[in-house]
C-alpha cells in the first residue's frame, strides 16, 4: 500500500505597522543565517494554525496577538531545494500587544521594519513569495516547484 503523503506545516505572521513589516534575521539556526523570515514557526501536534501563529510571535518577537486580529494572508505549497515538501500558512495581522523584541536572540540577529512592497534582497525566498503572495491578493500558490521553472 502507497503511503500517505505527509508534509510539514510552517506558520508566518506578517506584522504591518504604516506600511512596514517586522522581519527577524535568522542567526544561529543553520538553515538560511544571515537571511530575513518572518516570526514563523513549525505547527505542533494538536495545535491549530492560528494557535501557533500567536505561540510564535508570542516566542519570537514577544507580543500577544488576539486570534480575532489574525486575517489569513495566503497559503504556499513550496519545496525546498532538497526536494522537501512544506505547506505555509500566512496570516497577517496589523494589531498586538506590547512593543515586537528579539526574543530568541540564539536563533536570531535582530528584527527590522522595511517597507513590505521593498523587501531586503536577503529575504529567505520561501518567505518572499508568501509575501508577494499575499500583496498580489493571491489566497494560494506555489514556490520552488520543478514545472514553475519551466513555465517562468
Amino acid at each position: 500500500m502507497k503511503q500517505r503523503y505527509q508534509v510539514t506545516v510552517d506558520v508566518h505572521v506578517i506584522l504591518q505597522r504604516a506600511g512596514d513589516v517586522l522581519l527577524c534575521l535568522r542567526e544561529g539556526t543553520g538553515y538560511r543565517d544571515g537571511w530575513y523570515c518572518l516570526p514563523s514557526g513549525h505547527l505542533e501536534e494538536g495545535e491549530t494554525v492560528v494557535d501557533c501563529a500567536i505561540r510564535e510571535a508570542r516566542e519570537e518577537i514577544g507580543v500577544a496577538i488576539d486570534r480575532r486580529d489574525l486575517r489569513p494572508a495566503t497559503v504556499v505549497h513550496h519545496l525546498s531545494p532538497e526536494g522537501r515538501p512544506r505547506l505555509g500558512v500566512f496570516f497577517a495581522t496589523s494589531q498586538w500587544y506590547g512593543e515586537p523584541v528579539n526574543a530568541e536572540p540564539a536563533k536570531c540577529g535582530g528584527l527590522i521594519w522595511t517597507p513590505l512592497r521593498g523587501l531586503p534582497d536577503n529575504v529567505v525566498p520561501y518567505t518572499a513569495a508568501g509575501i508577494g503572495q499575499y500583496l498580489d491578493g493571491m489566497a494560494i500558490g506555489l514556490h520552488g516547484w520543478p514545472e514553475l521553472a519551466a513555465t517562468s
